[in-house]
């Protein structure tokens, strides 16, 4: 399985390099990075100041049809989808793209102040759920499992690191 990882903005390359450490040693996943030429101003709202997660998937897919796997946007900026004021990430469920949003996992959008291990934590545990999602995962009831649902950031810090027994069962 591999899973193409495509940066859009300025990602950090130290975190690139954590997210496919961990996919290879832990997942067994092999990773390669892809790059995506994508337009993305038409997806912005002005009104919000976000950026339309569905649509840059919907735009990304025109471009990575012959693309094996799955394709893991990472993205600098905040996204939103209509019924959500804001959101981690999105993906297709059981399908090939999965979005992560890096914008609010960054400790200083809370306090100000830099934690670049707290951040790396949440960026993996949110690219790791939305990978779930594309391998055909719901989201869990199990508070401790990476496919609970977070509504916050609270909420992602408090989940485990892994999937629970049920979950793992449907990860490659």
């Amino acid at each position: 399985m591999i899973i193409n990882i495509a940066p859009i903005g300025n990602v950090d390359k130290g975190l690139i390099k954590y997210i496919e450490d961990h996919l290879s040693r832990y997942y067994n996943f092999s990773t390669q990075e892809l790059k995506l030429n994508l337009d993305i101003k038409k997806f912005y709202s002005e009104e919000r100041r976000q950026y339309y997660s569905t649509q840059i998937i919907q735009e990304a897919a025109k471009f990575t049809g012959n693309v094996k796997d799955k394709v893991l946007i990472l993205f600098e900026d905040d996204l939103f989808v209509p019924v959500f004021t804001y959101i981690f990430g999105e993906a297709q469920f059981n399908g090939k793209h999965a979005i992560v949003s890096l914008c609010r996992l960054h400790e200083e959008f809370y306090t100000g102040k830099t934690n670049q291990k707290l951040f790396f934590e949440r960026t993996l545990k949110e690219v790791l759920h939305e990978l779930g999602h594309t391998f055909n995962l719901k989201h869990c009831h199990d508070w401790d499992c990476l496919m609970h649902t977070s509504g916050g950031i609270e909420e992602v810090d408090i989940k485990g690191s892994g999937f629970c027994v049920e979950c793992s069962k449907s990860i490659p």
